[in-house]
């Protein structure tokens, strides 16, 4: 890990990411709600607005990719958002199944005010760097979040890689007891077969011969 020789913390903590990036977030949220007022929208809320404004007729589903938050949290976020007259839901244009969401006349008007608190707060968490970092900073978050993005998708490429080569070994494990003629059942694999035993001959028994005594 890098050190900084400017940084006051000392141990464990201060060389570990996730709890800097946790300091951080708190700091730049902090900084986001004292710009936004007791009035306008979370973070939250801005970003699915934000979002919305830019493209219309989005599902929840394309509202996930674009703002990062996950299903769960954005489906609940939504329906709050729709209650209090800032959404409204109406029916995608792209599936028939899919109900997309829209800007309210509220909604647009509250995302028009928030833009200026949020480009203020926006500054000054890039003035608590020197001018010279600050491009550097943001690329960094830009690198993270797609990252973040590609996460899912790479952990599902890697299940299926891993299920295929589950399915490849087993064929080969059974291809191998078939040409050593060890084709048995082993324990958990559901394609082998156990191999049919010999059917032994039945003991014939010899006839019995009845010598009748000669008169």
């Amino acid at each position: 890990m890098v050190k900084s020789g400017k940084s006051k913390r000392s141990g464990a903590l201060a060389e570990s990411p996730s709890h800097l990036m946790h300091r951080v977030l708190q700091l730049a949220l902090d900084i986001y709600s004292d710009e936004a007022g007791a009035d306008g929208p979370t973070q939250r809320q801005f970003a699915v607005m934000e979002a919305v404004s830019a493209k219309s007729g989005l599902t929840q589903t394309d509202l996930v990719r674009a703002t990062g938050i996950d299903r769960s949290t954005l489906a609940d976020l939504v329906a709050r958002m729709t209650t209090k007259g800032l959404l409204e839901r109406e029916k995608s244009t792209i599936d028939a199944r899919a109900k997309a969401v829209k800007l309210s006349e509220a909604g647009t008007a509250l995302l028009e005010a928030a833009r200026p608190r949020v480009e203020a707060a926006d500054r000054r968490i890039l003035a608590l760097l020197p001018k010279g970092k600050r491009e550097g900073f943001i690329e960094l978050l830009s690198d993270l979040a797609n990252a973040a993005d590609a996460a899912p998708d790479l952990a599902k490429a890697e299940a299926k890689a891993a299920k295929k080569a589950q399915k490849e070994a087993r064929k080969a494990e059974k291809l191998a007891r078939k040409a050593d003629g060890t084709d048995k059942a082993a324990p958990g694999d559901p394609e082998a077969r156990p191999v049919k035993k010999e059917k032994k001959p039945k003991k014939t028994k010899a006839p019995v011969v009845v010598v009748e005594p000669v008169s």
